[in-house]
């Protein structure tokens, strides 16, 4: 029999666009889901009816130990400006800043997860200076700390797990929480910045449908061509850790199939990539990111030899909003 588990759900600094995103959960839908898991949904700030002094009784029965915390997920980075005090984001009600409830929540619940990049390294709040002082739940961009520190557990004996995405995919929480719920979820599935494996074990780039234009390095020229995004825009998607190409968001989307490059966003770092989203960084005309794995001698060993053997189907249809040469029919083959 599943245990029934209490979530807490509260949002910090960010756009509310993973939970958007949860929303767009698909059958059955997200609060079905849950009740079957047997997730009992405390308070979330906005898909609850308690508000004013409900909402505050909740968080303070958490905090004291009185109402049991099993998963305590936090949406949106945490804001620790001015100087550390965490005054930029007072919740609202409380008088006390956001970051003072989350160590207090944390240090109660079973298991804490950051839900989206914002949580887990700081995310697009953090950038442009980060006068907010925007931070992670377990890291600062690239580094460990954040505001629980590198040696936080949870109850489970977990780190934060972090869940990051801009926006996640509905399916990596659900996956995840299912599995607290089964008692499935260890320490080897999370991965080296601490992302569950079950989506960061792939990359964007399996399941691309562009990838017969990267095997022959049909480049694409302009947003709206075909082709192959990694050379000319911007695309990160042999880096990425994801499977956004795999399990499609509303299940038929995902930034590439929608003409979008990938811009890496499950990374600590990717708000500020040093260059423009949508323009490939280059050095003697070699892209800076490569593909995982793979050493830049061979990379350009390939290119070069995939380039030679282009057919001019893949050659055309790369620069090209459509398909404008179409395979070849061929008759069947005999012995």
């Amino acid at each position: 029999m599943v245990e029934s588990l209490n979530l807490l759900w509260l949002q910090s600094g960010g756009c509310g666009g993973c939970t958007l995103s949860l929303l767009n959960t698909e059958q059955p839908q997200l609060f079905d889901r849950l009740q079957d898991a047997g997730i009992n949904l405390l308070w979330h700030p906005a898909l609850s009816e308690a508000t004013g002094a409900e909402a505050r009784e909740i968080l303070v029965a958490c905090a004291d130990g009185r109402q049991q915390l099993d998963i305590l997920c936090i949406e949106g980075s945490l804001l620790t400006g001015p100087n550390g005090t965490g005054r930029f984001h007072i919740l609202s009600g409380t008088g006390r800043p956001m970051i003072e409830w989350v160590r207090d929540l944390a240090g109660r619940a079973r298991h804490v997860i950051a839900v989206g990049s914002c949580a887990a390294f700081g995310g697009i709040t953090a950038t442009g200076g980060n006068p907010a002082g925007a931070i992670g739940l377990q890291y600062d961009g690239e580094l460990a700390g954040g505001l629980l520190g590198t040696g936080f557990r949870a109850g489970s004996d977990l780190p934060a797990i972090n869940i990051a995405g801009c926006p996640i995919h509905p399916g990596w929480v659900l996956d995840v929480l299912l599995a607290i719920a089964l008692q499935r979820f260890a320490g080897e599935d999370l991965d080296a910045l601490q992302r569950p494996r079950l989506y960061a074990d792939h990359l964007v780039h399996h399941g691309c449908p562009r990838n017969e234009f990267y095997e022959f390095k049909a480049s694409a020229e302009k947003p709206s061509d075909q082709g192959c995004m990694m050379e000319n825009l911007g695309c990160k998607g042999t880096q990425a850790h994801a499977d956004c190409n795999l399990r499609l968001w509303n299940g038929s989307g995902s930034c590439l199939r929608g003409g979008y490059a990938c811009i890496n966003c499950t990374e600590p770092g990717f708000e500020s990539p040093g260059h423009p989203y949508g323009e490939t960084p280059k050095v003697a005309g070699i892209p800076i990111g490569l593909p995982s794995d793979m050493p830049k001698a061979w990379f350009v060993a390939l290119a070069a030899l995939s380039k030679s053997a282009t057919p001019k189907r893949v050659r055309e249809n790369a620069l090209a909003d459509h398909v404008v040469v179409a395979p070849v029919v061929r008759k069947k083959d005999r012995p």
